[in-house]
Order: structure tokens, then sequence, then C-alpha cells
């Protein structure tokens, strides 16, 4: 039988229980225990430490969800013992503390980032499609749907950009919005109140542009939709239907459809089985009959790429050099707002 590859969690929030969780779901993958100072109730092994983790199971690695003021100290002491850190996002606070976190850690090539967004199904879907060249040459990428990091880095997915100078412009407006839904379901409010939403443009050099519009509680406020748009040479992505030229006076529009199991008389469950650009499947989930979410699914990917990458298996998921950066360039955003002009970034230690 093969040994599982085991990890820790450090922390045990809210976040946390989603790595526990998927764990129990994802073959050769073993959650091996979850390190909290007090004592609480929980369906895997406790530790109250890291160096008691360590002595008792020996992880192959370490996954941080813990607050982002204590994250690099967490990750620090992984490092030192030579152990793999998959931090959530983001890794630190703010460039400062990224700064000092690389200066002590990003040299061990022992660090890569929780960014799932590029992973959920429909991200994914539409990553393949823009990859496959059927819009031409991505130059323009529209999010409006999640906060700065994770927008941050949707857009240089889509445009395939590195760690490179970006100038940011914003501007931040707040105007009534009500706010139907929270993380504790349903909040009972009936009047909208004061709510901010950020609009910024980024320039990433060679005609390659971003645009980011959020509201404060977007993701999880049903009154705002989440938009992706992404512009080509030859069409667009219009977050579920594509436009693009196939050939002389010849423009076609194609959705992008999901097969969702479970609706009606579907007695498979409700789960998610692929997505299709016509007759061409774009996105098959690789854990069809876990019944999970989008995001869970996400998740359980980048979770499955640490392991593979630990046993050397595969490629780094996500080097703690691009989740610096997408924080360094999602921080601009309030910045630029602030002085109402450009903010420009030129260099940082994880730059290409």
């Amino acid at each position: 039988m093969t040994t599982p590859t085991r990890f820790v969690v450090g922390g045990a929030g809210y976040r946390a229980r989603y790595f526990w969780d998927l764990a129990t779901a994802i073959p050769g993958l073993e959650c091996a225990g979850v390190i909290a100072r007090t004592p609480r109730d929980l369906p895997v092994p406790r530790y109250a430490s890291l160096a008691e983790a360590v002595a008792e199971v020996k992880p192959d690695f370490v996954i941080t969800s813990v607050p982002r003021a204590v994250t690099p100290d967490f990750i620090i002491e992984a490092v030192e013992r030579g152990i793999p850190v998959l931090a959530e996002t983001p890794p630190a606070a703010d460039v400062a503390s990224m700064v000092e976190l690389w200066q002590a850690v990003g040299d061990s090539g022992l660090v890569q980032v929780a960014e799932q967004y590029p992973l959920l199904p429909s991200h994914a879907a539409r990553l393949t499609i823009a990859r496959s060249g059927v819009i031409g040459d991505i130059t323009q990428v529209h999010i409006s749907s999640t906060q700065t990091y994770h927008a941050v880095a949707l857009m240089r997915a889509f445009l395939g950009v590195g760690r490179v100078p970006v100038s940011v412009t914003a501007r931040a407006f707040t105007a009534p919005l009500l706010a139907p839904l929270s993380r504790a379901r349903w909040t009972g409010d009936r009047d909208p109140t004061p709510i901010r939403d950020t609009i910024a443009l980024l320039d990433f050099g060679d005609g390659r542009s971003g645009l980011y519009d959020f509201t404060d509680g977007q993701t999880r406020n049903p009154l705002r939709r989440r938009r992706t748009l992404v512009r080509g040479s030859l069409g667009e992505i219009d977050t579920d239907t594509v436009v693009r030229w196939t050939g002389p006076e010849t423009v076609i529009t194609t959705p992008i459809q999901r097969r969702q199991t479970g609706h009606d008389l579907d007695l498979d469950g409700y789960d998610t089985d692929h997505l299709t650009l016509g007759d061409d499947v774009v996105y098959r989930n690789a854990f069809f009959d876990a019944r999970w979410n989008d995001d869970e699914i996400a998740i359980a990917t980048i979770m499955t790429q640490m392991a593979a990458w630990v046993r050397e298996e595969s490629p780094e998921p996500y080097p703690l050099a691009d989740g610096c950066y997408d924080h360094q360039v999602g921080l601009a955003f309030d910045a630029a707002a602030a002085v109402d002009g450009p903010v420009t970034i030129t260099d940082a230690p994880w730059f290409d």
C-alpha cells in the first residue's frame, strides 16, 4: 500500500477546516493533525506547537491557516525545520512584512502559496479557452468578483504576465447597498448601508492591462454579480460567453456550458461534471462524486498539486514570489485611490 502524503494545518479556524475536511476525500493525502494552542473538539489530532507536530507525525508539508500578521513566523519556523509550506493568501500583511519574510525564506525554495482562484472550475475553463488561441493574443482582463491579490492572480494568469513592473491608478466610491448575506448566512438586514467600491486600472506594459472593480463584500453579496471579461485580438470571453472571429465574414458566439448533475430527475447527485465550449471539454472535475462547491474543488486541486510537488512529481503550484507580487500589487489599489494618482511598482526582491 502506498504511503500517503501527510500534512498538518497551522490554525483551527473557519478556513482551516477546509483542509482537513477535503483531505478525507483525496486519495493519497492525509491530514495528520492541527496545530492549535488551546484544546478544542476536532476530527483530527491537535498539537500545541509545530515542534510537537513534527516530533509526533513528521509531516511532508504544513499548511498555514492563521491570521496574516503571524503567518510569516509560522512559515519561517517550518522552513527552519526543512518542511515545505503551503501558505494561505496573503503570505504576510504588508510589503514590509513580505520583504522580511522573503529575506528569511525566499531562497529556500520551500514555500508555496494557496492561490486557488485560477483553479476554480469556471476560471480554469476560461483559462483553457484563452490559452488555446481561439480569441487571439490576450491584451485586457476585467475582474469584478474577488478582492485584490486574487484578482491580480487572475489577471496575470489570463494575460500570461510574470512579476513585472506595473502602474496602478484607482478611485474609491461609497454608495448604499444592502448586504443580505454574510459568512453566517442571511443577515436579516432590510436597509442599505454605505459600502465602498474600488475601481483600479493596471498597466502591465506592452499593451496589456487589467481593470479591477470590487465592492466590499461582493464575494458573498448576491446583489452584485460576478463578472470576468478577457479580451483578445480575435474576440473575447464575457463571463460564460465566447465571441470570436473564425474566418472571413464570420463571427460566432458560443456559450461555456457546465454539466451540473443532480437537477430534476438526474439522480446522480448534485455535482459539477465538466464545462464545454461547443464540442470541446475545457474543464473536467477531477473530484467528481465528492459533491464539492467550486471553491472546495479549487482548494483540493492546489492541495493535490502541493502533495505532488513535495513528492517531486510535478512543478511547484504557486511560488511564494507570485503570492508576494499579487499582494504587493493589490495593496497598491488603496494606495493609488488615496493619492488620486498613479502608483508605480518597479521593483521588489521577488520580481522576475
